[in-house]
């Protein structure tokens, strides 16, 4: 819109005052020729001052930041028209043409002020000083900084600036939480527009003036609109996981333990765990980053500890093998009872003292020492072995040799139970082993 102003001038432009003669004694005292002479003198003067002002006085346009004045004016130079019409201008301001020019008339005069703004080009922002009258006119200027340019508002509290207008002469989409509106009216500032559609802000929210046709899902709904207002909800948080560290596992060697023996689990492991805290921040829903906060073992494993013999077990006396006239070989054959020859075997692998009487009282219950004994269920032998052809992996003659039947079941204890003691402990509160 433009408007037509004069400068402040003392009554009519061609009324311009001069200097003229006030009365006084020596003015009144001469002859009424020179009084004559002088008056008309007078009068040239003025009427020559009057031609010379109506030749100085000029009409030019005046443009400051996109607002359009029209100005008559006696100025000489630019500088003097900004000088009367009371408009500073510093180093980042541009006036064209130069401050120093020739005021003519008809001359059109354009003032841009400099204003810092925040630009975010390629993910990287940086503060650049523009002579631009809106946010529209800006973002072209700075078309070339990048694949993607926009104008990031500051933020202080709830609201949100930008030293610039969004577009003096369209529309702007405003996109917010998934939707998009249109203001007809685009000369308002930031902070305006945003408390006009009662779009409230948080913390840590952004907020930045970016060209529609780079905003996704804004072209559509932002028909004629060049620049896009644009509101993205960011959301920081912490997030905790945790993992398991993995115990090991430890062998102790035991000397007094006789190294056939099978190996037995002093501790059981248990697995630790891991705690990891990552600070996690979502734009518009989106994960943006993620950065460690803390990565510590919170609960330390417990290893595993089994034991191993290394014991040599010494070798029984007094035993021999046969061979059957089939071909097939038997067990050893040793002299005495079953129950001495029980007592023989186990001494070979360790287990005297309290073994042997847990071995003793074992053997006992199941069959008296009795290599014949057999139940209706299928065991058989003194170690009542459930089928009794179990023993045949010893040898052959396991339906008669006691050696042959204990071998098998000290073999057994050993594996199941570890010792003899573990094998009774088992049949007094099953029944059996």
């Amino acid at each position: 819109m433009n408007n037509h102003s004069s400068e402040q001038l003392s009554g009519s432009a061609l009324s311009t005052t001069t200097d003229t003669p006030s009365d006084n004694p020596t003015a009144h005292h001469r002859p009424r020729r020179w009084a004559f002479v002088a008056g008309a003198a007078a009068l040239a003067v003025v009427a020559s001052g009057s031609i010379a002002y109506a030749e100085a006085v000029k009409t030019v346009t005046l443009d400051v930041d996109g607002t359009t004045t029209t100005v008559t004016t006696v100025a000489g130079s630019v500088d003097g028209l900004l000088a009367r019409q009371g408009i500073r201008t510093g180093e980042r301001d541009v006036v064209a043409p130069a401050p120093d020019t020739e005021l003519v008339d008809g001359a059109q005069i354009v003032v841009r002020y400099g204003r810092q703004v925040t630009v975010a080009a390629d993910g990287q922002q940086s503060d650049v000083w523009l002579t631009v009258v809106d946010a529209d006119e800006a973002l072209d200027s700075l078309a070339g900084r990048g694949t993607t340019v926009s104008l990031v508002a500051s933020r202080s509290g709830d609201r949100a600036s930008l030293p610039l207008r969004l577009d003096t002469d369209g529309p702007v989409a405003v996109v917010a939480d998934g939707t998009t509106r249109v203001v007809t009216n685009g000369s308002e500032g930031v902070d305006g527009i945003l408390s006009r559609l009662k779009i409230e802000l948080d913390g840590d929210d952004r907020v930045s003036v970016r060209p529609t046709d780079e905003v996704s899902g804004a072209a559509a709904a932002a028909e004629g609109s060049e620049v896009a207002l644009v509101v993205q909800r960011v959301e920081t948080t912490e997030v905790t996981t945790t993992e398991a560290v993995a115990f090991t596992t430890e062998t102790r060697q035991d000397a007094e333990r006789y190294e056939d023996l099978a190996d037995v689990v002093e501790q059981e492991g248990a697995d630790g765990v891991r705690t990891r805290v990552e600070r996690v921040t979502t734009v518009d829903g989106a994960e943006e980053s993620r950065e460690m906060v803390s990565d510590e073992v919170t609960q330390a494993p417990v290893n595993k500890v089994v034991v191993e013999g290394t014991k040599e077990r010494p070798v029984a006396a007094a035993t021999t093998s046969t061979t059957t006239s089939s071909g097939a070989t038997t067990g050893p054959v040793m002299a005495g009872s079953a129950r001495e020859i029980g007592q023989q075997l186990a001494a070979a692998r360790g287990w005297t003292g309290e073994q042997w009487t847990c071995l003793d009282l074992l053997f006992q219950r199941e069959s008296g020492w009795n290599p014949y004994a057999s139940n209706p269920s299928g065991a058989y032998g003194i170690p009542q072995a459930l089928p009794g052809d179990k023993m045949a992996t010893v040898a052959a003659d396991w339906r008669t040799n006691p050696a042959t039947q204990i071998t098998w079941g000290l073999n057994y204890i050993a594996g199941r139970y570890g010792t003899p003691c573990g094998a009774w402990g088992h049949s007094e509160s099953a029944g059996w082993y």
